[in-house]
C-alpha cells in the first residue's frame, strides 16, 4: 500500500480524524517527531491540514501522519492567561467568518478587530456575520446599521442574518462551495446553529445561553471541520472568549489595519508607530473621524498589552 494523503478533519491532541481521496474517514496518530518541528504549539497538526499517512498502520491496526503539506496558511491564537502558549485554530482556510452578536452573548469591539488583525497578519480574508437579528429591537438594529457600516467602510464585507432562517444564510452557501472556510466566534453566538442550516445532515449540537451570564456555554472542545452536501468544507472552531494575537512585531502592527496601511508614509517620521510622535497621519486621521477611535484603542492595546486599553474598549457593541 502506497503512502496516502487526506485532509484532517478534527484534531484532538492525541488522535486525528483524516478523511481520505475514496470518502473513507480513518483515526489517526501523528509521530512523535513532528511535536517537535515547525512551530511551538500545543499541535503539530490541526483541522484543514494536508497529511501524509505512512503506508504501513501501527501495531493497534491504526494510520500513522508521518508529515504534512506546506501550509498555504493557518491561523493561531495564544490563551491571554498564557501567554507562551499557541494553539493553531485551522490550516488551509480560503476564507474566514467571525460570529458576531450584539446581545446573548455580546460581542466587544475589541475582540473584532484583534481577530481581524491575527486574520489579516495571516492574509486570510474575512466576513463578519452579525447573528441573532430577530432578538433586536428598533434602537439596537439602529445600533448594528452603524457598526456595519462601520467595518464594511473599512473593507470587511458584513451580513445581519438569523442563522434559524434558511433564507439568510444562502449567500454563504453559495460562497463556500468548493473552498474550506472557518467558522469563529464567541460561545453562543449560532456557529454550530448555522453550520446545521448549512447542512442538516451533520445535526452538530447546539448549546444554551447561560442566563447568569449571557454567556454561551462550550459545544465545542476542538475544531471540527465538516464536510458539506453542497460542496466544500466548513471549519467549526471552539467558542473564544479572548483573542491572543501572537508573532506579531509592534512595528508592522499598523500594516494589519486597512485604513492604517493606507497611511503608510503620510508620517513626518518613517519609523512612526502613531502613539506620542509628531505629525502623525494615523493620530490625525483618528481626531478627524476617519479613522474610528474604537479602531484605534485595539492597536494601542496591542501595542502596550498592558490590559488598560482592553479594559476602556471592552464597552463593545454598545
Amino acid at each position: 500500500m502506497n503512502d496516502l494523503r487526506g485532509r484532517v478533519l478534527k484534531s484532538t491532541g492525541k488522535w486525528y480524524q483524516v478523511l481520505l481521496p475514496n470518502g473513507e474517514i480513518v483515526e489517526c496518530r501523528i509521530r512523535g517527531r513532528l511535536r517537535l518541528e515547525g512551530l511551538k504549539t500545543t499541535n503539530p497538526i490541526a483541522a484543514g491540514d494536508i497529511v501524509i499517512l505512512d503506508s504501513k498502520s501501527d501495531d493497534e491496526g491504526k494510520r500513522v501522519i508521518v508529515n504534512y503539506e506546506v501550509r498555504e496558511n493557518y491561523i493561531v491564537r495564544k490563551s491571554t492567561n498564557l501567554s507562551k502558549q499557541m494553539h493553531i485554530l485551522a490550516a488551509n482556510i480560503d476564507q474566514a467568518y467571525l460570529m458576531v452578536t450584539l446581545k446573548f452573548p455580546e460581542t466587544h469591539f475589541v475582540f473584532i478587530d484583534r481577530f481581524l488583525v491575527a486574520a489579516e497578519s495571516f492574509r486570510i480574508p474575512t466576513t463578519l456575520i452579525f447573528n441573532k437579528v430577530d432578538l433586536l429591537d428598533d434602537e439596537e438594529l439602529l445600533s448594528l446599521k452603524a457598526i456595519m457600516f462601520m467595518y464594511e467602510s473599512i473593507g470587511y464585507p458584513c451580513h445581519a442574518i438569523s442563522a434559524t432562517n434558511a433564507a439568510d444564510v444562502q449567500f454563504l452557501r453559495n460562497e463556500i462551495t468548493d473552498q474550506q472556510v472557518m467558522i469563529a466566534g464567541h460561545s453562543g453566538t449560532g456557529k454550530s446553529t448555522l453550520v446545521n442550516a448549512l447542512d442538516p445532515t451533520l445535526d452538530l449540537r447546539v448549546g444554551e445561553i447561560s442566563v447568569a451570564h449571557h454567556q454561551g456555554q462550550h459545544t465545542t472542545t476542538f475544531a471540527e471541520m465538516h464536510p458539506l452536501q453542497s460542496g466544500g468544507f466548513i471549519i467549526d472552531t471552539p467558542g473564544i472568549r479572548a483573542f491572543g494575537v501572537v508573532n506579531l512585531e509592534k512595528e508592522v502592527i499598523s500594516h494589519y489595519f486597512p485604513e492604517m496601511r493606507k497611511l503608510i508614509g503620510a508620517c513626518k517620521f518613517h519609523n512612526c508607530q502613531h502613539l506620542n510622535e509628531p505629525a502623525c497621519a494615523v493620530k490625525g486621521a483618528v481626531k478627524n473621524g476617519e479613522i474610528y477611535e474604537s479602531r484605534y484603542l485595539t492597536y494601542l492595546q496591542l501595542m502596550s498589552e498592558d490590559g488598560e486599553a482592553y479594559r476602556r474598549n471592552k464597552r463593545g457593541l454598545e
